[in-house]
């Protein structure tokens, strides 16, 4: 079980969000859930969490975009990113720079999961 581990997750989609707050929470991590790209940056400020999960596709914004912002602040340059998006067919791959991993919706929970808890370690 992971020990004050916090993850931070920006999901527009309110059933998926929930969904991982609950897994998360399950195994263990604080998690801290936002909708929009806006309500993500105003809770930085409050401290840095152990991972970042950005959907791609938000009403505000877009996560390669956030990673790369996450990326260029040393407040939060080592902090590991995963992002997932249903179409990911259709963006840009995410460059190895801006993050750790990606994920395809509909994911699998167990290997989100293994995803999270190597990210994490």
């Amino acid at each position: 079980m992971p020990e004050n581990k916090v993850v931070y997750l920006v999901e527009d989609d309110p059933d998926i969000r929930q969904l991982l707050e609950y897994l998360l929470a399950e195994e263990g991590y604080s998690v801290r859930a936002f909708g929009t790209v806006q309500s993500f940056k105003e809770s930085l400020p409050f401290g840095s969490p152990n991972l970042f999960i950005l959907d791609i596709m938000l009403p505000d914004g877009n996560g390669i975009e956030v990673s790369e912002q996450l990326r260029a602040s040393s407040d939060t340059r080592e902090v590991p990113i995963l992002l997932m998006s249903a179409d990911h067919g259709k963006v840009n791959k995410p460059t190895p720079a801006s993050v750790n991993e990606f994920i395809a919706k509909p994911f699998d929970i167990d290997d989100l999961l293994q995803r999270v808890h190597l990210l994490t370690a």
